[in-house]
């Protein structure tokens, strides 16, 4: 059905264990609304705190890319992977983070041939070779990715974030995950 938020049902905040509970609370309060992917999750409890405990570990780092350079390896290597949910909601923080409201769409829909600095275009292809052949990834790809400035330890995370939403777009696409309303017009219209 369209207005279902996943094949699997939905586990709501208050009927997880309560640290999930606490993580998942403290995200709606900062966004305004409980991203879907923790009620789609939330009937595995186990689960979804590990995905949440490297999504963190990942994405909360603050040193090495920008918290917009980590998003746009999420939106380039979920745009090729065809998943929905993260494009639209990693697409609305990419467009807050990046305070640019078309580059999400732009790198989503074509990631190979989007207009990007030459460090974001490094960063965006390592990502795609990692995300779309990885059988071919070589030390070509990493030196490409250093002779355009990245360290070892930027190229660790680009490389991290595009296996764990690997992860993320495969069990999105394998629940046939909604992405919230709210998240479409994230970054898109002054903040009220």
């Amino acid at each position: 059905m369209a207005d279902e938020v996943s094949r699997f049902g939905v586990t709501e905040p208050e009927d997880l264990p309560e640290d999930l509970r606490t993580r998942i609370e403290a995200v709606a309060e900062k966004s305004g609304f409980v991203p879907n992917v923790f009620r789609a999750l939330g009937h595995r409890p186990a689960e979804l705190r590990a995905f949440l405990d490297y999504h963190d570990a990942l994405m909360d780092r603050a040193d090495g890319l920008s918290k917009a350079e980590r998003e746009l390896v999420v939106v380039a290597t979920s745009g090729a992977n065809s998943c929905t949910y993260c494009v639209v909601a990693h697409g609305a923080i990419l467009r807050v983070r990046s305070r640019d409201p078309q580059l999400a769409d732009r790198v989503a829909t074509n990631p190979w041939t989007v207009e990007l600095s030459e460090r974001e275009r490094a960063i965006v292809d390592l990502a795609l070779a990692l995300a779309v052949d990885p059988a071919t990834f070589a030390a070509e790809d990493l030196n490409a990715a250093r002779d355009a400035g990245l360290t070892d330890d930027e190229i660790w995370d680009v490389g991290a974030i595009t296996a764990l939403f690997a992860l993320s777009n495969r069990i999105a696409h394998l629940a046939d995950l909604r992405p919230n309303d709210e998240f479409y017009l994230m970054g898109r219209l002054p903040r009220a």
